[in-house]
């Protein structure tokens, strides 16, 4: 803590939470407000600029879809850095017509640990269900700082409750506001 005030560093995992406004019928998300649901989550803390961990989609000049997907996620990212947001991008893989994300969880994870050893944060907060991440919440709680895990009402991860100092699960209503 320094000025008095409780530094808290903000870690977003985009796919989860992707896939999490869309359960809840958030259409566009490149047009999400997720810098006033990081004040949310941080309250009267300061928060250490905000992290966004994200596959980048690749497209072919012929793949219109793709295309289609690329331009989207271009937005996001602008409105994003717009928001003051730091955009750390990993890949996609595709593998039997289905995509994986690559190296997001690593950064992720390295930007986690990186962030407790040189005292950038008092507090992290993980917007994630990736239970991946349970060996770097260990050794930063062993570091001794906090770390909060945000989930959703919906679909929780038990195991990120458990391991985190603390958590809250969101629900709709408190995403849409």
């Amino acid at each position: 803590m320094k000025d008095g005030k409780i530094r808290v560093a903000i870690y977003i995992d985009g796919s989860n939470l992707y896939h999490k406004l869309k359960d809840f019928g958030v259409i566009k998300t490149s047009k999400f407000n997720y810098l006033a649901l990081c004040n949310f989550l941080a309250g009267d803390r300061k928060i250490i600029p905000c992290r966004y961990y994200v596959g980048v989609v690749r497209a072919k000049d012929d793949d219109k879809f793709a295309q289609a997907m690329r331009s989207e996620q271009q937005r996001l990212f602008s409105n994003l850095k717009n928001q003051g947001f730091c955009v750390k991008q990993g890949y996609l893989m595709e593998n039997n017509g289905k995509f994986h994300e690559k190296g997001v969880d690593v950064k992720i994870a390295v930007d986690l640990l990186v962030g407790a050893y040189d005292d950038l944060y008092d507090v992290a907060i993980l917007i994630s269900s990736d239970t991946d991440l349970i060996p770097v919440i260990s050794k930063i709680k062993h570091l001794n700082k906090r770390v909060e895990y945000i989930g959703f009402a919906h679909n929780p991860s038990i195991a990120l409750q458990k391991i985190a100092n603390n958590f809250i699960l969101l629900t709709k209503n408190e995403l849409l506001v």
